[in-house]
């Protein structure tokens, strides 16, 4: 069975780094960018994340459809970055108004988004590959202002809950530093 290690902090926090220091002896990574890139920030962002990492990596660049993305690719390791990321993008897929979504819509989203992380955990343990899954801590900020900005708190939130349990090991990075919660 695969083994998988949550990595969750918040902005900048240094998880990235971290994440990378876990898998620095080892070559046989796939590396899953899930960051659409939409201007010159995002670009330099993604040009900084890939100037740091192993060459000998290989990247996938995408949000969605891992189970079917990762029988092209064969590598033991696995880093994902990031899942806040992941569930803008499929968010942001929809073309909805956020505004006016019914809470019957807001759950066929989540189902969605859910169904995608469910896919990539059980191919993980299926193939008896290693994860490495990043995500942003969403539950020491402030409550944002924007209905979106609440189904997107709300969302990762929870999906932050069942990755933590279904983890083998879950540390909080802060400040650079990482602490084992599990």
């Amino acid at each position: 069975m695969g083994n998988v290690v949550l990595i969750t902090g918040g902005s900048r926090s240094g998880k990235s780094g971290f994440a990378e220091k876990l898998l620095k002896d080892k070559d046989d990574v796939l590396y899953i960018a899930t960051a659409v890139v939409t201007d010159l920030e995002m670009k330099r962002r993604v040009e900084i994340h890939r100037n740091r990492r192993n060459c000998k990596w290989t990247t996938y660049e995408g949000h969605k459809n891992f189970d079917i993305v990762l029988r092209d690719y064969n590598e033991k390791y696995i880093m994902f970055e990031c899942v806040g990321t992941m569930i803008t993008d499929l968010m942001l897929d929809e073309n909805c108004d956020f505004e006016n979504m019914s809470v019957s819509e807001i759950d066929s989203l989540e189902k969605k988004i859910n169904l995608e992380i469910d896919k990539l955990i059980k191919i993980i343990r299926n193939e008896n590959r290693n994860l490495i899954i990043i995500t942003n801590e969403v539950g020491c900020g402030i409550v944002p202002e924007y209905r979106m900005g609440r189904i997107f708190s709300d969302i990762l939130g929870r999906i932050n809950q069942f990755l933590g349990q279904v983890s083998d090991e879950v540390y909080m990075v802060s400040c650079g530093i990482p602490l084992k919660l599990k």
